[in-house]
């Protein structure tokens, strides 16, 4: 169980706070396990949009724990000054005892305040990197991304890219697949930033509002060595054969056969980590006739042939 807690600043922006909590709500139905504590300095916080929220957690009666996941919500640059040094101290504590910090648009601020952003790279509201590098000069404010992360400290540009940040999250600890089906369930895009090193076809090709095409991917990423035919995916898509060729094509810019090819060498890729299989039994693992098949494929999708990927070559 992950434990994550927020900490809900004086006049917070009420999406900075919704759109994370969204995310790992709908994580939960999907499967993960994150334990949330909303906290704040009192049993009570009115947003910056009026919206009272009440029955919180004191925070500084919440002992932070190692591995814990800190999200700090952002608030008006004006409101900043509103937070207390015991929230601080109270961050301070957490990083220092091995939790991972997040922060939320103005949220860098607090981390900076702390002492935490010295020699790192940051970012923040891009109406507000200037301010950031400036108070804290010993910071590395990078602009133009949606977040950075910096070893245990993440942080975001703010407003909706914390539902990016979220996502990411969501990502590392369970995989491209729960995090595209969240991000399905919410109806946005994920948008990867370019902290990731590489792409994911279980994340790509998904940034469309077609049911019928999603009902087909889902089909063939739960099964990507199972041969379907396109009688039996336009059966799911609800759709004719024909037109499940025009409409995949129009809406994830490949065919489903570049798709399925984009698939199996995913599957490829992480059994070759495994030294106790043959590239044949992998090749039929994945749904490639033979090796050679499986190598053909790699090097048209990857542009570098399997044997650089594993070692001892293949």
């Amino acid at each position: 169980m992950q434990r994550v807690i927020f900490v809900l600043l004086p006049d917070l922006e009420i999406l900075d706070l919704a759109g994370p909590l969204q995310v790992l709500h709908e994580a939960n139905n999907y499967g993960s396990a994150y334990e949330i504590h909303l906290c704040a300095a009192g049993k009570t916080l009115q947003a910056t949009e009026k919206l009272l929220l009440g029955n919180l957690e004191i925070l500084a009666e919440t002992e932070p724990r190692p591995q814990d996941l800190v999200i700090v919500t952002g608030v008006p640059f004006a409101s900043l000054n509103k937070v207390s040094r015991e929230t601080v101290v109270w961050v301070k504590q957490a990083f220092q005892v091995g939790a991972r910090l997040c922060t939320i648009c103005t949220g860098a601020f607090v981390l900076g305040r702390a002492g935490l952003l010295d020699g790192r790279q940051c970012t923040t509201h891009w109406n507000r990197v200037e301010q950031l590098q400036q108070r804290y000069p010993r910071a590395k404010v990078v602009t133009d991304r949606l977040f950075v992360e910096d070893g245990p400290i993440t942080t975001s540009a703010g407003m909706t890219s914390g539902i990016d940040l979220t996502l990411s999250i969501v990502e590392q600890q369970y995989g491209p697949r729960q995090a595209a089906a969240v991000a399905r369930e919410m109806v946005v895009y994920i948008r990867r930033d370019g902290s990731h090193k590489q792409d994911s076809v279980y994340l790509d090709y998904r940034a469309h509002l077609n049911p019928g095409v999603h009902r087909v991917q889902e089909i063939l990423t739960s099964q990507p060595e199972r041969r379907q035919t396109l009688r039996q995916l336009a059966r799911h898509g609800n759709m004719s054969e024909r037109n499940l060729t025009r409409v995949f094509r129009q809406n994830t810019g490949i065919s489903i056969g570049e798709y399925v090819a984009k698939l199996r060498v995913e599957l490829a890729s992480s059994l070759l980590n495994d030294p106790q299989l043959s590239l044949e039994e992998i090749a039929s693992r994945c749904g490639f006739e033979s090796g050679r098949q499986l190598r053909r494929t790699w090097k048209k999708v990857f542009g570098f042939p399997a044997s650089q990927f594993r070692r001892p070559s293949l």
